[in-house]
């Protein structure tokens, strides 16, 4: 029996973001198209040659995007809106980029589009990583109009390198589609069709695999998916080519069955998130269907015990060929733990990045081909990393143990309910009808990522960090007056990330210098690691907060980011249940919320954007899931005065089906996506007669172009169609870091425009 090495993906951004530099220049107009295609060819290659030397027999193509590979699927079928004006035929990047981001009038790449707005954004699965929805509406057409998973895989055999190329499964990008009335399976034969014509050009290209993921299969199916799968893989199956169905992000469960009779050669299952699906695997699938078994964590940086994982692979490769593999693929992991030269020693013999779970992989593969004895000196390498974390005393924190297991029922109530509240709040606040904010960051410009990077080198000292600050600060309080915005924000030029700043001055975390995975198109974050128990030493935003309010009368929200985001948004520890993380977190962000009230802060934003996105996939699961997420958010809110306004901020999720939730962190207002979805969120909010008050976002910040009043006074319409005019605000979807000043300003002062404009027609 023979053990092989196969990875699912490799992270597309390059070693220190290489692909992100080269979209914004492309972006700007500082570059040309064909550099922007030469440099990710240079990306796709490093990738290639980097895996086969790590000992991957199995080398991935078509998993490298330049924006988002479930926006590939959808321009290779031709599934192309109308307002994108797209001719038949292949794609441009023009289209590609305007269906990503939207486009202004002259804007996108050189082409105008009309002021197109950019599909909609939201989350891949579980994970932090945003996916372009496919759009579709009754007659649409589709055709195939792009290549790229052939020529990708034609490239990668001019250089040298047999690959397996990756596909989106046509069932999984339909189960993501959103239909505007229509069925998105109505689609199923269209799709098909061009998925046949696909698999024919790479078997005639030379393709004898070709790995199709469907991470649908570990969903609850419908009747019309499990149908459509059945359908997909009989049809596919007679072109002749061997698939590798790759599912992932959980167990297959219920679906098991109907996964291991589709005609297909090879199956991936994921043995990280659901390790005891193995048993049951291996009675059901058949001898001659080969096996990938995703034995290293493709989610999380955690070393791998490989003693432990070998005691449970011998005997199994004793009997059978396997490939061994990531759970999923690394696109949501680091690439190189190598280029950390500043990471605590302790904590990084603890951690495994991309390049590192090849290795492991490959170490992994030789024990089993050649006997553990070939490898010894590396596996006790990893048996003495996994011994040590679970004896370090920097892991666990018996003030924090004892803090967690003193908090009572009351801390998580607040003192009046919602209409007492909202009273109190008015006379404190006096606010007008629809009244206007922003989410809480400004624009982090070149200057101000300048100012930060000379601050870390030690070029710029502390002082003229800090008068630079506050002078970006006092410059964007003045604007925000002069625009006419009722609350205001400080603007967050002290902060680099919504996570990483409050990680970085909690006990229990530990931060990379270039641990960055891509989020969605060229936007990158690094992931705090979260080793350890967390507390918070001393107060982490309320100088600034009071700095910024002694600048103006107008009330300045106090900007903190929630324990579940916090989580959600962090490599955590796997030696405790996430929801024991997530109150201990809680606990700290209480301190904090507590501290600015006491400071003289009367509103306090706690941003939970990534509360749904933590759902579980089995909706049999959400109940637990749910109930300490409310629970983590209302012990970080609760403990304030009635007069002391709480906000929350959530973004980029499908929201409607867990609005009891929503209902129960009992925050003052609600701040929301909405811009991309023309309000249709809101039906849901008015149906479950939500009582608190909600900000739908009516600026999509995610895009480059500037919304007219006309367009968010029409939002608005929508909106108050849907809830009270008392009960809504005006304000962006998101926070604007990520936007150029020349953008918000008339963008905002649009959105204040809207807001009078709607003030008067209700008065």
């Amino acid at each position: 029996m023979t053990v092989t090495v196969a990875t699912l993906g490799f992270p597309r951004i390059g070693p220190r973001r290489e692909l992100k530099f080269a979209l914004e220049a492309f972006w700007s107009g500082q570059s040309s198209e064909g550099e922007l295609l030469e440099s990710a060819a240079a990306l796709r290659a490093a990738a290639w040659v980097r895996q086969k030397s790590l000992g991957a027999d199995w080398l991935p193509s078509n998993d490298f995007s330049l924006y988002d590979h479930v926006l590939d699927t959808s321009v290779m079928l031709g599934a192309i809106p109308e307002r994108y004006g797209a001719a038949p035929g292949p794609v441009d990047l023009a289209t590609y980029f305007a269906m990503a981001r939207g486009s202004g009038e002259g804007e996108g790449c050189g082409h105008g589009h009309g002021g197109r707005t950019a599909l909609e954004m939201t989350k891949w699965f579980d994970t932090n990583y945003h996916y372009m929805v496919p759009e579709l509406a009754a007659g649409q057409q589709f055709a195939l109009a792009s290549t790229k998973p052939i020529d990708a895989y034609r490239e990668a055999k001019a250089l040298g390198y047999e690959t397996r190329p990756v596909l989106l499964g046509p069932v999984t990008w339909l189960t993501l589609a959103k239909g505007r009335d229509v069925d998105p399976f109505d689609f199923l034969d269209q799709t098909l069709a061009i998925y046949v014509t696909v698999l024919e050009q790479l078997a005639a290209a030379g393709a004898r695999w070709v790995q199709i993921d469907e991470p649908c299969l570990v969903l609850d199916l419908t009747e019309r998916q499990r149908t459509a799968l059945t359908r997909t893989y009989a049809r596919l199956a007679r072109v002749g080519i061997d698939v590798m169905l790759a599912t992932y992000f959980g167990g297959l469960e219920d679906n098991l069955a109907l996964a291991a009779n589709l005609p297909v050669a090879g199956l991936h299952i994921d043995l990280v998130r659901a390790p005891d699906q193995l048993d049951a695997v291996l009675a059901k699938a058949p001898k001659t269907l080969l096996l990938s078994l995703g034995v290293i964590d493709g989610r999380n940086v955690w070393r791998a015990d490989l003693a432990a994982l070998l005691d449970r692979l011998e005997p199994i490769a004793a009997a059978r060929d396997l490939v061994l593999a990531p759970s999923c693929s690394l696109l949501h992991t680091p690439v190189d733990l190598a280029l950390e030269t500043r990471l605590d020693p302790e904590v990084a013999q603890w951690l495994a990045f991309a390049v590192q779970k090849v290795e492991e992989l490959a170490i992994l593969k030789t024990a089993l081909n050649e006997g553990r004895a070939s490898v010894a000196g590396a596996l006790a390498a990893a048996t003495n990393a996994a011994a040590n974390r679970r004896t370090s005393p920097r892991i666990h924190d018996p003030a924090v143990a004892a803090r967690v297991a003193a908090v009572t029922p009351d801390m998580r109530e607040r003192r009046s309910g919602h209409a007492q509240r909202i009273a109190a709040q008015a006379a404190v606040l006096g606010l007008p009808r629809f009244p206007t904010t922003t989410i809480g960051s400004f624009p982090q410009t070149p200057e101000v990522r300048r100012a930060r990077a000379e601050r870390n080198r030690g070029t710029l000292d502390a002082a003229a960090y800090e008068q630079f600050l506050r002078e970006e600060t006092e410059r964007t309080v003045r604007w925000q007056e002069e625009v006419g915005l009722d609350m205001l924000v400080h603007g967050e030029f002290e902060r680099n990330d919504m996570v990483q700043y409050f990680g970085e001055q909690l006990a229990g975390f530990a931060f990379t210098a270039g641990g960055w995975v891509q989020s969605y198109g060229s936007r990158c974050v690094r992931p705090p690691i979260l080793y350890g128990d967390v507390s918070r030493p001393r107060p982490m935003t309320v100088e600034w907060w009071r700095y910024a309010q002694g600048l103006t009368d107008r009330p300045m929200k106090g900007m903190l980011t929630g324990p579940v985001t916090i989580l959600n948004w962090s490599f955590v520890r796997d030696d405790q249940p996430r929801e024991a993380s997530c109150r201990q977190i809680a606990l700290a962000i209480r301190d904090e919320v507590l501290d600015l009230e006491a400071a003289g802060a009367k509103a306090i934003q706690i941003d939970e954007a990534a509360l749904r996105e933590g759902l579980p996939l089995r909706r049999r699961d959400w109940p637990h899931y749910l109930g300490w997420a409310v629970d983590c958010f209302r012990l970080a809110a609760a403990g304030v005065r009635d007069e002391t306004q709480i906000h929350t901020h959530m973004c980029y999720s499908e929201f409607n089906d867990i609005l009891p939730s929503i209902g129960a962190m009992d925050a003052d207002v609600i701040s929301i996506e909405t811009a991309r979805s023309r309000m249709e969120l809101l039906e849901g909010f008015a149906d479950y007669r939500y009582p608190n008050a909600i900000g739908p976002g009516v600026y999509d910040i995610h895009s480059h172009r500037v919304p007219t009043v006309e367009e968010m006074v029409a939002l608005m319409r929508l909106a108050k169609a849907h809830l009270a005019p008392e009960q809504l605000w005006v304000n962006p979807d998101c926070g604007l870091k990520t936007r150029k000043w020349k953008e918000v300003r008339p963008a905002i002062a649009a959105m204040v425009a809207a807001a009078r404009q709607l003030r008067a027609e209700v008065c």
